[in-house]
């Protein structure tokens, strides 16, 4: 992930008056939010740094491990705990929200199911664009230094988001909107402009459960806190080993994220497909057949401008066959064979497991007789070893 930060300036720093006139936080506010909304975003927000108690809930979760392999997290913990560590010039944040809404159920059977916020072009793109237009606006008409972000460094997105009265984090620590549901894309520019802040968003979940009872892993331990390493959005994006066995059951069909805790949440109701046609789906339908051929270039021409092309494409195929394994479909057994001879342990391991929940007893035995022993990778043998054997074809 890209750390930088991205610094816009201008000479006449400490301007605060416009053709002569002064000019007062509320018409710093109103010129702000008016020319957001003109170069596309959704939802317009500001707050001041102060993220409240975000900081002592991000201790409190790594205490737990519950980032898993995310060790950026880590590394960053006291740049993240709020803006002022980041930048202590930072007098006051404009977060902005572009609306990424699904045309279409999320949950509608796919497949080969990639999580919605991935289905259009790569929103840190998409976003930024837009972001830097803002800011260099902010900065050349306001006369004041300004540091712009798209998930680009350790910036707790959502409590700011929060705080400047986008929406509230609901019980899956998601941002949730009155407006747009559970689909809003995050950006944030911090500014030594002095602006007035919103009202935060106030918690309006109430006694509901649906995102904790959907999740199919089990990954809240308790309302408002997630255990990534049970994620499946997690598990299919930031997890670079092999998926572990308990999950590859629970991953169904998913192979670039999960949606299920966003789409059941009953503010979705107020939600609309996005207005952006960069952000909306592009692709038809994935095949899981075609996805599991995909060599390095075929890969990366499939996802071009995609937040998928990040994922590399071992991770991707490994994911891609354990939809295999899961499918049930046995004619996606010879896909998933070609794959014993990958030259990533990541894809033959999973291709070991799909191949065993596919074939017959009969079947599965002579391939590992004819791969087996060639095998040097400990974890793909060890799948070789552990692979349950399946009596009759599927």
């Amino acid at each position: 992930m890209d750390w930088r930060l991205e610094i816009l300036s201008r000479a006449a720093r400490g301007r605060t008056h416009d053709n002569g006139f002064m000019v007062s936080a509320d018409d710093h506010r109103a010129a702000i939010r008016d020319r957001a909304l003109a170069l596309g975003f959704d939802a317009v927000g500001f707050a001041d740094p102060d993220t409240g108690a975000a900081g002592e809930s991000l201790a409190a979760y790594l205490a737990e491990g519950y980032h898993g392999d995310m060790g950026w997290m880590e590394a960053t913990r006291q740049r993240r705990r709020s803006p002022a560590a980041l930048w202590p010039d930072v007098r006051s944040i404009v977060a902005v929200g572009m609306n990424y809404g699904p045309e279409e159920d999320p949950l509608a059977a796919r497949e080969a199911a990639v999580s919605v916020y991935a289905r259009g072009r790569d929103y840190h793109d998409v976003m930024k664009k837009r972001l830097r237009a803002l800011a260099r606006w902010i900065a050349e008409s306001r006369g004041c230094e300004v540091k712009l972000f798209v998930d680009t460094a350790p910036v707790m997105e959502k409590p700011v988001a929060q705080r400047a009265g986008l929406g509230w984090q609901g019980k899956h620590t998601n941002l949730v909107s009155r407006e747009f549901g559970s689909w809003l894309f995050l950006g944030e520019i911090f500014t030594t402009l002095a602006i007035s802040p919103d009202s935060p968003g106030g918690d309006r979940c109430g006694v509901c459960s649906r995102c904790l009872d959907a999740c199919p892993t089990a990954a809240f331990p308790a309302p408002y806190r997630l255990d990534s390493r049970r994620c499946l959005s997690y598990l299919t994006i930031e997890h670079k080993g092999h998926i572990p066995r308990e999950f590859r059951e629970p991953m169904g069909n998913r192979i670039y994220g999960c949606d299920d805790c966003l789409a059941v949440c009953p503010w979705n109701k107020f939600a609309r497909a996005t207005p952006h046609p960069e952000l909306r789906a592009r692709t038809p339908p994935f095949r899981l057949g075609e996805l599991v051929d995909l060599d390095d270039a075929a890969f990366r021409r499939l996802f071009s401008g995609s937040a998928v092309k990040r994922l590399g494409r071992d991770r991707f195929l490994r994911n891609a066959l354990v939809a295999v394994g899961n499918s049930g479909d046995s004619s996606l057994a010879s896909a998933a064979r070609r794959r014993l001879a990958d030259r990533s342990p990541l894809v033959r391991a999973m291709a070991v497991w799909a191949l065993s929940r596919l074939l017959d007893q009969d079947g599965f035995s002579e391939l590992r007789r004819r791969f087996a022993g060639a095998e040097t990778d400990r974890e793909v043998l060890a799948e070789w070893d552990a692979a349950p054997q399946v009596p009759e074809a599927g």
